[in-house]
């Protein structure tokens, strides 16, 4: 691995380089150099978050401020922690702000997850019959906010990719109208490509403000972009219970 020293207007900026090695891949040692020079990611080892990933739902919320104190929250598919950590600390789940209400963070996730101050963390599948029944449970109560950064894993086809993780936004979708408060709000990741018109329809019947947003902390050269859905109608909704 070496550096390479860049200036401009007196400003220098180190990048590193990472030489290919034996029985590595060129793209994995694109991926790797790529990830050496990310801020994002230097800024998440710095700071403590488990991944760059948690950037975003900060962008996403400074943007829509839906992480308040005292509010209930739900991350599907938690791993490995990020969004869990960034919700524990917007929502005063720790009881660190005294002049604050204190809110929940609840993170589901298929594998285990290494444990989060502030967070209750179960391994779960969210796509269970009882999962909806058992998060309430958890909670005392309905979610304020469910949120979701998941993506289906890649097949290394970009339309067969971009169905699958509409299907997964949709699924969560469904399960966010089984435990969200009315007035609550839904955040979820989705990868542009033409296939989310139904997935918009359903989300604008059920709230009263669906935006579709690609946060700073998103690599420029992904597609994904994130859809925040906020005031919930509620259960009596139609087409909430038929989904």
């Amino acid at each position: 691995m070496t550096t390479k020293n860049t200036s401009g207007r007196g400003q220098r900026e180190l990048r590193v380089r990472v030489k290919t090695a034996k029985g590595r891949k060129l793209s994995s040692t694109l991926w790797l150099e790529r990830q050496l020079n990310d801020p994002y990611v230097v800024r998440a080892k710095k700071e403590g978050f488990r991944g760059r990933a948690a950037y975003k739902i900060l962008e996403l919320d400074d943007k829509f401020g839906f992480l308040k104190p005292g509010c209930r929250v739900v991350d599907l598919g938690c791993a490995p922690g990020g969004w869990c950590q960034v919700a524990v600390e917007r929502v005063n789940a720790l009881g660190q702000k005294k002049n604050k209400a204190q809110g929940t963070v609840l993170g589901v996730d298929l594998q285990e997850v290494e444990p989060i101050a502030g967070a209750e963390i179960h391994q779960l599948d969210f796509l269970s019959d009882d999962a909806d029944e058992k998060v309430k449970g958890w909670l005392g109560g309905r979610a304020d906010v469910v949120m979701s950064d998941m993506a289906a894993a890649a097949s290394g086809h970009k339309g067969t990719d971009h169905l699958r993780i509409i299907a997964l936004c949709e699924a969560a979708a469904a399960f966010a109208f089984d435990v969200l408060e009315e007035g609550g709000t839904f955040v979820a990741k989705v990868l542009a490509g033409g296939a989310e018109n139904e997935l918009q329809a359903l989300l604008k019947k059920n709230f009263t403000k669906v935006a579709n947003v690609k946060p700073p902390a998103s690599r420029a050269d992904s597609s994904e972009k994130f859809v925040v859905a906020m005031g919930f109608r509620g259960r009596s909704r139609e087409g909430a219970d038929d989904e």
